[in-house]
């Protein structure tokens, strides 16, 4: 009698129309930048790259972008701690407009501050009373960009610390360890790698934010073009000439998503 022959198995037990599936989404991420790859102008690369005004595009994003995330640590972890910890009706409504960014158009976000920070913003019109004026200055660019990568790391954030609960916490607080101690001594180690995982993401978002910046900031070259905003100004003309700068924030982005996550993967292996 012949035995009775089974089919492979993925070593997962998933389907194979999982891994169809997979496969589209996989594509769909890759080959564009894949295109940008094929189609960027190789023989003028380095001449547009390293351009006056490439450089500077891209020397204020960086710093912009680390200062809005070093923004956003300071005052997103203690947010996402009080977010886990607490349920009230008043928190989660607070939580729900914090995370509002994340779905929220950027455009329609950039207004918003406009009407906050602006000359004439409920805010802006006393800074500018006092000789303060923030709209279409670099802080301006700061802000835009915090106001859409917080809730990243906050979310991030959050969500580790009610993994971990308070089981840690409350044998600190037996020990003596009071609130702050046992923030900075057994919470944040807790959720370190989630809250490495946010700052990236918060710097990512920060580091590609566009229609907040130019709405709120605008586009002055050297003070407010940030690198996004060059790359759009360059692809109006022309573009091909947009695509050298669009492959240097692509290859950050890439490095910097690919060092978090060998990283977190070390810390997990270590655990």
């Amino acid at each position: 009698m012949t035995p009775p022959r089974f089919a492979r198995r993925d070593p997962a037990g998933l389907p194979a129309w999982a891994h169809g599936l997979a496969a589209v989404g996989v594509a769909l991420i890759i080959v564009p930048p894949l295109a940008l790859l094929f189609r960027s102008p190789w023989d003028t690369f380095v001449d547009q790259v390293t351009s006056p005004s490439s450089l500077d595009a891209l020397r204020l994003s960086l710093i912009t972008a680390a200062i809005s995330t070093a923004i956003c640590v300071v005052v997103g972890v203690p947010m996402a701690v009080i977010f886990a910890r607490h349920d009230g009706l008043v928190v989660r409504v607070l939580r729900a407009l914090v995370l509002l960014p994340l779905v929220l158009p950027p455009v329609v976000g950039g207004l918003a501050l406009l009407y906050t920070f602006g000359r004439l913003g409920i805010v802006g019109e006393h800074l500018h009373d006092a000789g303060i004026d923030i709209a279409f200055t670099t802080t301006a660019v700061v802000l835009a960009q915090t106001f859409v990568a917080l809730p990243f790391l906050v979310i991030s954030v959050e969500g580790a610390v009610r993994v971990v609960g308070t089981r840690y916490e409350e044998v600190a607080a037996t020990l003596g360890a009071g609130p702050s101690r046992t923030l900075w001594r057994v919470t944040l180690p807790l959720v370190a790698p989630s809250l490495l995982a946010g700052l990236v993401l918060a710097f990512a978002r920060a580091l590609g934010e566009f229609g907040a910046t130019i709405t709120f900031a605008g586009n002055a070259p050297g003070v407010t073009q940030t690198a996004p905003l060059a790359i759009y100004v360059s692809s109006v003309d022309d573009p091909q000439a947009a695509i050298p700068l669009s492959l240097i924030l692509v290859v950050i982005s890439l490095v910097v998503v690919v060092g978090v996550h060998s990283r977190r993967r070390s810390t997990a292996g270590a655990v």
